[in-house]
């Protein structure tokens, strides 16, 4: 098998690194503006071929995936395209898929386009922050062009599933209408919320001082990249705009029971909204990375958070981060401890409970 990358930071390095776990003896072609992430993905043996220009290189590919920043994915069409074999399926990992189709038809590619979407990422980009575990059990969604595709979409589902991936076929004009609301929303929001905060701080900065716990976690994805959501947002500004008209109105209707002292009405807000997060189910990753942590009380005293890290560690347990948390108006627990993935957090749970620590897990 042969597979190229035009881009290879987050999202194409964690789909390459995969490839190469589950496709040991496969082919890798990668094309890269930075020659240190070139440099790195060769050194690490992910990649078979490093090349600084689009050329006969990518020639007979099985797989090709175009994992530049969304707004070029589309400019990169025309130049791969002397280079696409009859069985190659050509295809992207944007959040925003109208643009690109609508580009694939303008020049040509529908044969061969599949747009797909893998809904999992970071806060933090580039091929050094890249896993091939990224994707594991995250939703993919794959955007056919044609009706006529159907084998070729059935195998292409099929090499992502292979991936520990989970295929789920859209039509590009409902993907944007989808992830805008429960993947580009939330960024706005966030993004926001945060600097409303920091617009209308006290002078010594008392709300910064004391947010900390909830807010972080509900503001979290405000530290992704600009550069990113600022080609999000205006490739997939029309549904964003209505999106963010809508919610506009929710929140008019908050602030209206709130003014008119509507006690029920706000009753009502907060448990309908409680009844369906808690139904959302938490089987798979979505378009916001989930994050994995625990909450205990511990003892104020010399070596207390060391003594956790210890037992953990010796139980062979990696922590992402480990801290108090001073602002528990939200939070059950002394100590907040991440890690990296949910295995990690459901062990770490029971070898904390089992030294009589109590220990909060948070659905």
């Amino acid at each position: 098998m042969k597979t190229g990358f035009i881009g290879l930071g987050l999202i194409g390095g964690s789909i390459a690194k995969a490839i190469r776990q589950y496709y040991p003896d496969s082919e890798i072609i990668a094309f890269d503006k930075n020659r240190e992430t070139l440099a790195l993905a060769t050194a690490e043996s992910v990649i078979n071929t490093a090349v600084t220009v689009i050329d006969e290189n990518f020639k007979g590919c099985d797989y090709l995936f175009l994992c530049a920043p969304v707004i070029y994915n589309s400019a990169y069409l025309s130049q791969v395209k002397p280079f696409l074999s009859k069985q190659t399926i050509l295809t992207d990992v944007g959040s925003v898929k109208t643009p690109i189709h609508e580009e694939v038809e303008k020049i040509g590619l529908s044969d061969f386009f599949i747009g797909g979407h893998p809904m999992a990422g970071s806060e933090k980009s580039g091929y050094a922050n890249s896993k091939s575990v990224l994707i594991e059990n995250s939703y993919y969604i794959l955007t056919p062009s044609e009706p006529e595709q159907k084998e070729k979409v059935q195998a292409f589902s099929d090499f992502i599933q292979s991936l520990r991936a989970i295929p789920v076929t859209l039509d590009c004009k409902t993907h944007d209408y989808v992830t805008g609301t429960i993947s580009h929303l939330p960024h706005v929001i966030a993004s926001s919320l945060v600097n409303f905060v920091r617009d209308h701080d006290t002078k010594d900065e008392l709300m910064k001082l004391l947010a900390a716990g909830g807010f972080k976690d509900i503001t979290r994805i405000a530290s992704s990249s600009p550069t990113m959501w600022e080609h999000i947002l205006t490739a997939n500004r029309e549904h964003i705009s209505r999106i963010l008209g809508n919610y506009i109105e929710s929140l008019n209707m908050a602030k209206a029971m709130i003014d008119q002292g509507d006690s029920q009405g706000i009753y009502s807000f907060f448990d309908s909204s409680r009844s369906y997060r808690n139904s959302v189910p938490d089987i798979s990753a979505g378009p916001i990375k989930k994050l994995f942590a625990i909450y205990c009380d511990i003892i104020d005293e010399t070596g207390g958070i060391a003594t956790i890290a210890t037992i953990l560690a010796s139980n062979l347990i990696s922590i992402k981060n480990i801290g108090i948390v001073h602002n528990r108006e939200f939070e059950e627990g002394v100590l907040r401890i991440e890690f990296y993935e949910a295995s990690a957090q459901e062990q770490a749970a029971q070898v904390l409970r089992r030294h009589r620590y109590t220990v909060y897990e948070r659905s």
